[in-house]
């Protein structure tokens, strides 16, 4: 399994995309591609840098000032609790911890090109489960809070006549989530794909700057906008708690 495009020219672009090793699942021959590779590698590091700040704050004394590690992980809770609680307010407590952890997870697969690897947002088959789960955990909370009720006078709002366009922009959330985040992660990917292909002879040092961009600044920006879309979509399923 190799996934690569010959241009007219002949030169072979190699968007990431390769198959490590392949198994028979039920009679289904199964590949496990780069992105699985990266997505495993993202997630080993997550769960390192986690277990060292536990081992690290089990010997924290309550009376010593925390250093080191221990800051880090300090500052990043600290900012995105902030970050949480300003947007959805007192609702916000209980997803602090669930807008934390896609908010890391998602950082960290979009800043994986900068090592080598394929970003795992830049495969569907990763940006969409992370839709669904918030798709579910809107409409959990919207029930939850505004019951049955509540919901199909949602629908049926401003008139009657619009509940199949409202019931269509509701199916249209996780979609649209999914796709921004894949097709903004997958692009940058492609773009520094073609310019390693056909500059090869003088991409020195220069797309550097690139990867600056596409895998910092853009990653981070559509990082930012998963995680406060989601909050919004929570906090108007809530509706007014405050």
């Amino acid at each position: 399994m190799n996934r690569a495009i010959v241009l007219s020219s002949g030169t072979k672009v190699d968007f990431m995309i390769h198959g490590v090793f392949s198994f028979d699942f039920f009679g289904q021959k199964v590949w496990i591609t780069t992105t699985h590779i990266s997505l495993i590698l993202v997630i080993l590091t997550l769960l390192l840098f986690a277990f060292i700040v536990n081992r690290k704050l089990k010997k924290l004394k309550p009376e010593d000032v925390p250093k080191g590690v221990v800051n880090v992980a300090e500052l990043i809770t600290e900012k995105l609790e902030g970050f949480v609680m300003s947007t959805m307010g007192s609702s916000g407590t209980k997803f602090v911890n669930y807008i934390s952890t896609i908010f890391i997870f998602i950082l960290f697969c979009n800043f994986s090109g900068l090592f080598g690897l394929r970003p795992p947002t830049a495969d569907y088959g990763v940006t969409f489960p992370l839709a669904i789960i918030t798709f579910v955990l809107i409409h959990y909370n919207e029930f939850k809070h505004q019951k049955v009720k509540g919901v199909l006078k949602g629908l049926a709002e401003p008139w009657l006549i619009w509940a199949p366009i409202n019931i269509i922009g509701n199916l249209a959330v996780p979609i649209s989530l999914s796709l921004r985040l894949f097709a903004n992660i997958l692009s940058g990917t492609a773009i520094m794909a073609l310019i390693y292909a056909l500059l090869s002879k003088v991409a020195f040092f220069w797309p550097a700057a690139l990867h600056v961009y596409f895998d910092l600044f853009s990653g981070s920006i559509q990082t930012y906008v998963f995680c406060m879309l989601t909050m919004t979509y929570i906090k108007n399923a809530i509706g007014n708690e405050d």
